[in-house]
């Protein structure tokens, strides 16, 4: 009941992400394959509501967003880890930069992906993700992307060109000899502008050291996975319990404890259901919060702090 479970699909960019986070431990994990669109009705149960891809769950622990996935994983397999040797770069370092891969970088290529493929993008994908991650003014910006498109795949080529020269001084990986955190939130970006935009392949081109990086973080692989249906998923979270401990955290700046009562949601208005329950653990990188559905008796769902914002009830 301890296995790893990962939500997902295979076009996903940020599974790509986790998939390569598990390829750099060389976990076995199970597949759940999740639709691309909502409704996802075998998955908001899990977790109360989030809907973004993917979702780990291990047990009726349920880890939501690539960042709180990706340290979970760091906590319970440390072993190879996820930082470099070199003390300089340990613990908090590699967690800052991937704030700029996640965040500004991710934006970047998200906007020259949507608006590159112009009107072969499906409707239906079009609305729900140009409100997913373009907001409620989501045509509008669409189109204001699509009129900057140059402007941002000029974006994209200088911060490109920054890993590039960093890779040039015989680093094998981003932060040293082996690869890290920091490897895996880097990677499914240029995975992602490769393959989903049509310009990604001449933009790559004249980057040798970042596509030699790229060539060797392929080839790390994803760990050996193996199909799981969603009926068994929600089966294992009913017949098992949480095994995160009850904990507060007396310098939390909300005096957030358990028992209060809460919702939890990405910063970004996306149009996403916030999701609600009960203060479980509190920390400054993580929230968790119990809450209870039929499909799958109670589970306590894990949340980033950094990009999302609590409310009490």
């Amino acid at each position: 009941m301890s296995e790893i479970i990962l939500h997902q699909y295979p076009q996903s960019p940020v599974a790509e992400k986790v998939r390569v986070g598990l390829g750099i431990k060389n976990l076995s994990w199970r597949s759940v394959e999740i639709p691309r669109l909502p409704p996802k009705p075998d998955l908001i149960p899990l977790t109360g509501g989030y809907r973004r891809t993917p979702v780990m769950q291990i047990g009726a622990d349920i880890y939501c967003d690539s960042q709180c996935i990706l340290r979970e994983l760091e906590h319970r397999y440390p072993s190879p880890g996820y930082y470099p040797a070199d003390e300089h770069y340990s613990g908090g370092i590699p967690w800052a930069l991937t704030r700029w891969t996640d965040d500004r970088l991710f934006a970047q290529c998200i906007k020259v992906v949507l608006a590159g493929a112009g009107d072969d993008l499906p409707a239906d994908f079009a609305e729900d993700r140009g409100r997913l991650y373009f907001g409620p003014e989501w045509q509008t910006e669409l189109k204001a992307a699509r009129n900057e498109l140059q402007h941002t795949a000029a974006q994209l080529r200088a911060q490109f060109a920054w890993l590039n020269d960093w890779l040039a001084g015989n680093r094998n990986y981003l932060l040293g000899d082996t690869a890290g955190v920091v490897d895996a939130c880097a990677y499914h970006l240029v995975w992602f502008i490769r393959g989903r935009w049509a310009g990604g392949e001449k933009l790559l081109s004249e980057f040798p050291y970042l596509q030699a990086w790229e060539a060797s973080v392929k080839l790390i692989g994803h760990g050996i996975s193996a199909d799981l249906s969603a009926t068994e998923a929600l089966a294992i979270a009913r017949d098992t319990q949480t095994t995160t401990p009850e904990s507060a955290d007396v310098n939390d700046p909300q005096e957030l404890t358990p028992g209060t009562t809460i919702t939890i949601a990405p910063d970004i208005d996306g149009g996403e259901v916030a999701v609600s329950g009960t203060v479980h653990a509190v920390s400054a990188d993580t929230i968790s919060v119990l809450r209870d559905s039929p499909q799958t008796g109670q589970v306590c769902v894990h949340f980033p702090r950094v990009g999302y914002r609590v409310n009490v009830v």
